[in-house]
C-alpha cells in the first residue's frame, strides 16, 4: 500500500465515490412520489425500503424497489472489480479489500442518500446486491435462510436478521474444510462478516423491541396489500 502511486489513491476514491453515489439513489423515495404520491418516509415504519414499501404500496411497488436497491450494490462492486483490476499496484488481496470498501460505500449511500436529504433505508437489499459481486453462492445460502425462516414465521425483519447471522457462519464454512480449494476468501472478508452480523442486528434494533413485544408486522406475501389493491 506505502508504494501505490498518486494514480491509484485517486482512482480509489473515485470509484469509492461513485460507489457511495449509486447506493444514494432512493429507489423507494423516487418511485414513492413518482408513481403514488407518497414519500415512503412518512408512513409505516418510515423506512425507505422494500419491507415498508411492500407493507403500505404493495408488490406492484415494493418489486422493482428491491431491483434497484439489489442492483445499485451490485453495480458498485463489480464497477470497482472491472476498474482496478487493471491497476498493477492492486494484488488480489487488496482487491478484495477495496471490493469491500465498495460494499460499505454502496450501503452507506443507502442509508444516508445524498439525493433525498440522507434519510435512506436500512440498506439490506443493497447489502445484498454488493456481497453478491463478491461471492454469489454465499448470498444464495443466506437467501435460503432468509426464505426459510420469513415463510414460517412471516416476518421480514427476523429473516433478516437470522440470515445476517448466518452470513459470517458460511463465510467460515466455505473458506475451510472441503471448499477451501474454489475459494480465495481473506481475514478481511471474514471479519467483514461478522461486522455485517452486527450491523444488520443494530440496525434492526427496532424490529427486535417489537417483536419481543409481538407487535412487528408480519407480511403475507401472497395476501394483496397496500392502497393499490383497495
Amino acid at each position: 500500500m506505502a508504494n501505490w502511486g498518486f494514480i491509484t489513491y485517486y482512482c480509489i476514491i473515485t470509484v469509492l465515490i461513485i460507489a457511495y453515489v449509486l447506493g444514494s439513489i432512493p429507489s423507494a423515495v423516487w418511485i414513492g412520489k413518482r408513481y403514488y404520491g407518497v414519500d415512503i418516509r412518512e408512513h409505516g415504519s418510515k423506512n425507505a425500503g422494500t419491507t415498508n414499501m411492500l407493507r403500505v404500496l404493495g408488490r406492484r411497488a415494493a418489486i422493482p424497489v428491491f431491483a434497484l436497491d439489489f442492483f445499485k450494490g451490485f453495480a458498485a462492486v463489480t464497477l470497482v472489480g472491472m476498474l482496478m483490476r487493471y491497476d498493477s499496484d492492486i494484488n488480489a488481496a487488496w482487491l478484495i479489500n477495496l471490493k469491500i470498501l465498495a460494499v460499505f460505500a454502496a450501503v452507506l449511500g443507502h442509508i444516508f442518500p445524498v439525493f433525498a436529504n440522507f434519510k435512506g433505508g436500512k440498506g439490506v437489499a443493497t447489502l445484498v446486491g454488493a456481497v453478491t459481486g463478491i461471492y454469489p453462492p454465499i448470498v444464495l445460502m443466506c437467501f435460503g435462510v432468509w426464505l426459510i425462516v420469513f415463510l414460517f414465521s412471516h416476518y421480514v425483519s427476523l429473516a433478516s436478521m437470522t440470515a445476517g447471522c448466518c452470513f459470517p457462519i458460511f463465510v467460515i464454512t466455505y473458506s475451510t474444510g472441503q471448499w477451501s480449494r474454489y475459494s480465495d476468501i481473506s481475514v478481511t472478508f471474514i471479519i467483514f462478516a461478522f461486522f455485517v452480523a452486527g450491523l444488520l442486528l443494530w440496525s434492526h434494533r427496532k424490529n427486535i423491541e417489537r417483536l419481543k413485544a409481538g407487535t412487528e408486522s408480519k407480511i403475507y406475501i401472497w395476501k394483496k396489500q397496500g392502497p393499490e389493491n383497495k
